[in-house]
């Protein structure tokens, strides 16, 4: 081989190594920082704060209702209502006078039905016991008035729509049934005496044999 084709080779073979080599180098350069596991990213205290109150809060309580509760010898909340019929009745109507209240939940209902019926058919005793006798629900007039004549009531039926007579006597409170909650009317009689004060309360009442009993409460009254 002469000497020019020697120094020809050896340059382009020293040409070609570092260009060669420094591929390789920058290769491996880039292998090496993809394979370097990344540093988390710190979390400020704030956020840390942040997300440690939401795993331990608990759910927000369900807001309690405040509900009256009356106690015998306490006087009878005042009330002015209209009733079947369209006139409107009040506790002064009975100043002097003991009154039996009874509140029902729904009018023309099996249960509230037999319950009217049956202080309606005692109407008579009542007055000989001086004692008059009212029904009261949340049902409009005409419902009332609907009830009344359909079963031939002769109890004087009150509606209070808004609620006011019904929540200042404790009887508008949380109900359940089939497994729901709601609010309502809880069946409950209220004996009044001739001062205004609460002789008796009947909470939670059943309606068999329910107005004869407080018709013997309002005779020993």
């Amino acid at each position: 081989m002469s000497k020019k084709t020697r120094k020809k080779s050896s340059k382009s073979a020293s040409g070609r190594s570092p260009s060669k080599t420094g591929s390789a180098k920058a290769k491996a350069a880039k292998r090496g920082a993809a394979k370097k596991p990344r540093m988390p990213v710190a979390k400020s205290k704030k956020s840390a704060a942040k997300i440690a109150k939401s795993r331990s809060s608990k759910p927000a309580a369900k807001p309690v209702r405040k509900v009256t509760i009356l106690n015998e010898g306490d006087s009878a909340p005042a009330f002015s209502l209209p009733r079947d019929g369209g006139q409107l009745v009040s506790l002064a109507n009975y100043a002097g006078r003991k009154l039996v209240i009874f509140f029902y939940p729904r009018a023309d209902t099996p249960g509230c039905t037999l319950e009217a019926v049956a202080f309606s058919r005692l109407g008579d005793a009542f007055d000989s016991a001086q004692t008059a006798v009212l029904g009261v629900s949340a049902d409009p007039v005409t419902a009332q008035e609907s009830f009344r004549d359909k079963h031939e009531l002769t109890v004087p039926l009150v509606s209070d729509e808004k609620l006011g007579m019904l929540k200042a006597y404790g009887v508008w409170g949380e109900k359940s049934m089939y497994g729901k909650t709601f609010m309502g009317i809880v069946r409950t009689t209220v004996l009044v005496d001739g001062s205004g004060k609460i002789a008796r309360i009947w909470r939670n009442v059943r309606v068999d044999g329910h107005a004869d009993a407080v018709l013997e409460a309002a005779r020993a009254a």
